[in-house]
């Protein structure tokens, strides 16, 4: 039978002999200059009394220590049977006497009763996100900035892998862990103490003197590669879905309500930065900081190393890409952070990301494969989209089946078949695309792929737009697959916010006949949701509600719902304000559509096309029927709040909204969403990596806002 050390055992570093870049014990020879390296504090030894606390308290910290030897120093002292011994030992005193139990005991890294939801955290100082660098000349813009920023000729940084994991902050109160919280926001996580607890690389109980009362500590909790392939292999063989990644496993582990799940699965855990630390003299450099925790007990990445200049941040980066392909974790990049506490500080933070870090991220990752088939979807508007049935490849991080052809024109620029070996391309989050196809492996007897002129789902007539690029199916609701979609339209938060209507539900309700229409939505009782697949009764009521409360809505928000085609959120607000009434959008002719500001006689023409069509009319009557019904809107009027008139630009990376998402908000407003920063502009909405922007906002002095302070000024709070 495995050990219990090895089964904790968490992940195995990469080392190589001769390799002093990478030596596990470099944070011990390459200290910050006058930094005295402390002897490491023991943990009080048992001192032979009979007294059954004393036993207790004897082994957990013989424990610890050896816990610390071994996820930390790498370097055990006893043999893994010794190691379980003792746990037993432990185990039963505790068991003799639970009072004596502690929720700090080593033996307590096990599951609790599962719970109904995560509590809410908000984080005393904010987990920003890191600006990305994609080129070597990014990255020396980024060190430019940061020398002209201290004054420096040369600066030296610290630079480790950045692990494709999930960030958490772990805060201890007098050396014992009081309380773990994801990310979140970067302003409020969610508490996953109760899953943290079962991480056995994250120390309990800190076990230096030197601790400071009050100590937060990041880093990034992640499933090691050889961890991840068994858990699928265990999930496989219990049936069960199987993860495509070890990041998606880690965070699916992480949230899982049952404590009891996340302690069977092989998370670890690098530390990599400090949010608060109090009580005592904090270290004043990146390198102190790592060696500190290093000696409380957290785990370091090994690799980790300080650097001075460009041209060393960049041979690191190098030497890190080398060896990726050997480590027991995924890693998308390199980090780079100044050094100096000092500077960092001087140099401050943008948005939401600090000036003085950057990732440095590794290139798209691509890979070969071969299509197996070329098929059709049909959105909401029917547009038909192709996509290719992929023999599964690992790429970008996941294992990957699919991958989008856009549309006929992209298919006929490629001029892919099935059967084709074709490159697949994938950088983080971005959808797999086909880049090309590799033409010395094209099978004899391939095919072009021809287009269909019937929708494959419901048989309708297709049309092309005036472009020919984008290809629609006739059929509307009479197709399943637009009735699917345009019911997750009509459900979705900026529509009509029917909290609980997920993806799958939908399909449950249309495949079974239940729902034809978006308002059949609302003649459903609770005993035919709670009859449907993964549905309780206390789900039915909750889904109930939340039909119910979504009777009350706007007139924009109800525009937007019926899913037109061209009407965005912003254009919906634009009709409501000039109409007024949805009788009078309904009867308004062709010229009186063209005339509304932002709308041209391509979405007047399909607002029109929209409410001539009788089964449209007809569901618009059902809906109303079933009391769904909103505000008078006064014809002609304007949006009143903060961004009424007022022109702003929208730059970086937003942590939630896609830009054309907080684009339409804004204009929803009243706003008018300009491209450049100049006098004339009110307010600039940045998020992460905004660019010169920001700056050029900064020296006129314009106001700046995160996307959580969009509402407050909508709402005309006062700054």
């Amino acid at each position: 039978m495995e050990s219990i050390r090895a089964q904790k055992k968490q992940i195995a570093c990469f080392k190589t002999d001769g390799l002093s870049l990478f030596s596990p014990h470099f944070l011990d020879s390459h200290q910050s200059p006058g930094v005295t390296k402390k002897k490491k504090t023991k943990p009080p030894q048992p001192n032979g009394s009979v007294d059954p606390s004393g036993k207790i308290q004897g082994l957990r910290a013989k424990i610890e220590e050896h816990n610390y030897r071994y996820h930390v120093l790498d370097d055990p002292s006893i043999s893994d049977s010794r190691y379980d011994g003792l746990v037993r030992d432990l185990e039963q005193l505790e068991a003799e006497y639970p009072d004596l139990v502690t929720s700090n005991s080593p033996t307590q890294r096990v599951g609790a009763a599962p719970l109904d939801r995560f509590e809410s955290v908000a984080h005393e100082v904010p987990m920003l996100s890191l600006n990305n660098a994609f080129s070597a000349d990014e990255v020396g813009e980024f060190d430019r900035r940061c020398r002209e920023g201290t004054g420096r000729e040369f600066l030296s940084y610290v630079a480790e892998p950045k692990i494709d994991g999930l960030a958490i902050s772990l805060l201890y109160e007098q050396g014992e862990l009081v309380r773990a919280a994801t990310r979140g926001d970067g302003r409020t996580g969610e508490d996953v103490t109760l899953n943290v607890r079962s991480i056995s690389s994250i120390p309990l109980k800190l076990i230096s003197d030197r601790v400071p009362p009050s100590l937060e500590v990041r880093g990034e909790v992640f499933m090691p590669i050889a961890g991840f392939e068994r858990l699928n292999q265990q999930q496989q063989a219990r049936d069960e879905k199987l993860y495509v990644n070890p990041r998606n496993a880690a965070a699916g582990s992480l949230r899982q309500l049952d404590s009891n799940v996340c302690a069977q699965r092989p998370l670890s855990f690098f530390c990599y930065a400090v949010g608060v630390w109090q009580g005592t003299p904090s270290p004043d450099s990146q390198m102190q900081m790592l060696s500190e925790l290093r000696e409380f007990g957290f785990p370091v990445n090994p690799l980790a190393r300080e650097v001075t200049g460009l041209n060393a941040c960049l041979d690191y980066y190098e030497d890190v890409m080398a060896v990726r392909s050997s480590l027991d974790y995924e890693i998308d990049g390199v980090v780079y952070k100044v050094g100096s506490f000092e500077d960092q500080q001087a140099l401050g933070s943008v948005s939401r990301a600090p000036r003085w870090a950057m990732a440095h991220k590794f290139p798209a990752e691509e890979e070969t494969t071969v299509i197996k088939a070329i098929e059709i979807q049909v959105g909401r508007t029917g547009a038909l989209t192709p996509v290719a049935r992929l023999d599964p490849v690992f790429v970008g991080g996941v294992t990957v089946s699919n991958a989008t052809l856009h549309n006929a024109e992209e298919i006929e620029r490629l001029d892919v078949r099935k059967g084709d070996t074709v490159v697949i391309r994938r950088a983080g989050d971005v959808i797999p695309e086909v880049v090309s196809v590799v033409l010395d492996k094209r099978p004899r007897g391939t095919r072009r792929f021809k287009f269909p002129k019937a929708c494959p789902v419901c048989g309708s007539g297709v049309t092309s737009d005036e472009g020919g690029v984008i290809q629609r199916c006739e059929g509307g609701l009479i197709c399943s697959a637009q009735l699917k979609e345009s019911i997750k339209h009509f459900s979705s938060r900026l529509a009509m916010d029917i909290e609980g209507l997920g993806a799958k539900l939908v399909e449950q309700l249309v495949d079974s006949g239940q729902v034809k229409t978006p308002a059949d939505l609302f003649a459903l009782s609770v005993n035919e949701f709670a009859s449907l697949e993964r549905m309780g009764e206390k789900s039915a009521d909750n889904l109930i509600s939340a039909l119910e409360k979504s009777r009350k809505t706007t007139l924009p928000r109800f525009l937007f719902a019926l899913g037109i085609p061209q009407v965005g959120e912003a254009t919906a607000q634009t009709l409501a304000q000039h109409f007024g009434t949805l009788e009078a959008l309904q009867e308004a002719p062709l010229a009186s559509l063209e005339a509304v500001a932002d709308v041209g006689p391509v979405v007047a023409e399909e607002i029109r096309r929209f409410f001539d069509q009788s089964h449209n009319q007809k569901v618009i009557r059902s809906l109303r029927e079933h009391g769904v019904r909103w505000p008078e809107v006064t014809a002609g009027a304007q949006p009143v709040g903060g961004f009424s008139g007022k022109t702003v630009v929208i730059t970086g990376t937003l942590p939630t909204l896609s830009r054309e998402q907080a684009r339409q908000w804004l204009i929803a407003r009243g706003a008018k969403v300009a491209g450049s920063v100049s006098s004339r502009t009110d307010f600039v909405v940045a998020g992460t990596d905004p660019g010169s922007k920001y700056d050029k906002a900064v020296q006129l002095g314009i106001r700046i806002l995160e996307e959580h302070e969009m509402q407050a000024v909508a709402d005309g709070a006062p700054d």
